[in-house]
C-alpha cells in the first residue's frame, strides 16, 4: 500500500525537487517497497515521455569549437592552480565527494559529469548517474561505449549489472530500455564525438 505521503514525496523526487535528506529517505523506501517503485518508475516513464516530445534543436554552428575552447581554457586555469598549490604539471584531480559538474539529461534522474576530455585522442570520461526508478529509453549508440558499474544496480535488457561489472557496447549496437532499480553511479568512456560528451560539456 502507498500513502498520501508517500506519492507526494515520490513526486517531488520525480521533479528533482526533493531536498538530499529526503531522497535519501525517498530511496530507502523504493528498495523496500515494490508498490511505491512500481508507482515511481511510472511518473518517470510519464515525464520521459514529455521530454522526449520535445523537438530536437540542432546546436548553432561554431557552438563546438567555443566549448573546446572554453575546456582548453580551464585546463589552462586548472594548471596554473595546480602549479600554485604544488601539484606536478600535467595532473588533475576530482574529489570523490565533489558535488559541482554535474549535469541532469533531458531524462529526469538522469545525470552526467565530465571527468575528462582527450579530443587527441578521441575519448572523453565521464561518470553517469541514475536515481532509483529512472529508465533510460531506448536507443542507437552513435560511437562505442564502455561502462563500469561503480554503485547500485544497472539493467541492460534483461542483463542486470552491479558494482564492478563492466559492459561494452559497438557503434551502432542498440540499446533497449535501460533502468535502475535503486539508483547507481557508473563510469563512461565514450568517443568524444559522442552527444552526450557535446551535452557534459555545453
Amino acid at each position: 500500500m502507498i500513502t498520501e505521503q508517500q506519492q507526494e514525496q515520490a513526486a517531488l523526487g520525480a521533479l528533482g525537487l526533493l531536498s538530499p535528506k529526503d531522497e535519501e529517505q525517498l530511496a530507502a523506501e523504493l528498495r523496500k517497497n515494490p508498490e511505491l517503485r512500481e508507482f515511481y518508475r511510472g511518473l518517470h516513464q510519464t515525464m520521459d515521455k514529455v521530454a522526449l516530445a520535445v523537438p530536437r534543436r540542432t546546436p548553432p554552428p561554431g557552438l563546438k569549437a567555443k566549448v573546446l575552447q572554453k575546456i582548453q581554457v580551464h585546463q589552462a586555469s586548472s594548471s596554473a592552480s595546480a602549479q600554485s598549490t604544488s601539484i606536478p604539471p600535467g595532473l588533475h584531480f576530482v574529489g570523490g565527494d565533489e558535488s559541482s559538474g554535474w549535469k541532469q539529461l533531458p531524462i529526469r534522474g538522469a545525470w552526467i559529469k565530465l571527468l575528462s576530455f582527450e579530443p587527441q585522442r578521441g575519448y572523453a570520461v565521464l561518470l553517469g548517474k541514475l536515481e532509483p526508478g529512472v529508465r533510460y529509453p531506448a536507443h542507437a549508440n552513435s560511437g562505442p561505449e564502455d561502462f563500469y558499474i561503480l554503485t547500485g544496480d544497472l539493467h541492460v535488457g534483461e542483463r542486470a549489472l552491479g558494482p564492478g561489472d563492466f559492459h561494452h557496447a559497438d557503434a551502432g549496437s542498440l540499446h533497449g530500455e535501460n533502468y535502475s532499480v535503486a539508483g547507481c553511479t557508473l563510469l563512461a568512456v565514450l568517443t568524444t564525438d559522442d552527444p552526450l560528451v557535446a551535452f557534459a560539456m555545453s
